[in-house]
């Protein structure tokens, strides 16, 4: 059995992506500090570029630490740390304790539509000999139903493509349609944080009050 470390951060560890109105240096030193922190080596760090889509790469210590256009990021390997950036998109961390593998998933809209979260499980069976009823996921806080609303095109989707259980007067449930996804495949051992990044008043990053607000991060690793 391997021990996995997983943790998400929030307005405290301050912005820790790249890609926002932030000079780097800031997170240059949030990212050193929460390394600091959570006693992890920042040269092996490894994060994404995430572009909203379905690519999944498996990675290790040869790879570079950002990874371009994917949403999801797989290792069998002790002493790196896998990191999802997010403020409203759903951060799944994904782990296999048996086999020691993890995984880190960007699921946003599109790549929920694109079943990233089913995909990267299926993923850790077939390269790595994962048991899907042996993966366990949590779904970090993000944009809950209550605040989720979208256009009546995309509500459409939802509810023609996922159920309309999924779909309440164009409020969508994106946690629930990962939870479905991967219960499909028989992934059930699932932890859905109940915080809303948007309406709950805690400390987190969101897209939807602030398009110019930073990101917060979900960061796994295997300890041994």
């Amino acid at each position: 059995m391997y021990d996995i470390f997983y943790t998400f951060t929030n307005k405290d560890e301050g912005n820790i992506a790249y890609h926002v109105p932030d000079k780097k240096e800031n997170v240059d030193k949030n990212r050193l500090e929460l390394a600091n922190k959570f006693s992890f080596d920042i040269k092996k760090l490894i994060s994404m570029n995430q572009v909203h889509g379905d690519n999944i790469v498996i990675v290790d210590e040869n790879s570079p630490n950002i990874i371009d256009k994917c949403d999801a990021i797989i290792t069998d390997k002790k002493g790196l740390t896998l990191m999802v950036m997010v403020a409203d998109c759903i951060p799944i961390l994904m782990f296999d304790k048996f086999k020691g593998v993890i995984a880190a998933v960007h699921a946003g809209r599109n790549s929920t539509f694109q079943n990233i979260a089913k995909k990267t499980a299926l993923k850790m069976r077939d390269e790595f000999g994962s048991i899907l009823e042996n993966i366990e996921v949590v779904m970090g806080p993000s944009i809950q139903k209550c605040c989720y609303e979208v256009d009546e095109k995309l509500a459409n989707i939802v509810k023609t493509s996922f159920g309309i259980e999924f779909e309440n007067n164009r409020y969508i449930d994106l946690q629930g349609i990962n939870r479905k996804q991967l219960s499909d495949i028989d992934v059930t051992n699932i932890n859905i944080t109940n915080i809303c990044t948007k309406c709950s008043g805690v400390n987190f990053f969101s897209y939807r009050i602030d398009k110019n607000c930073g990101r917060f991060a979900g960061i796994i690793s295997i300890l041994s």
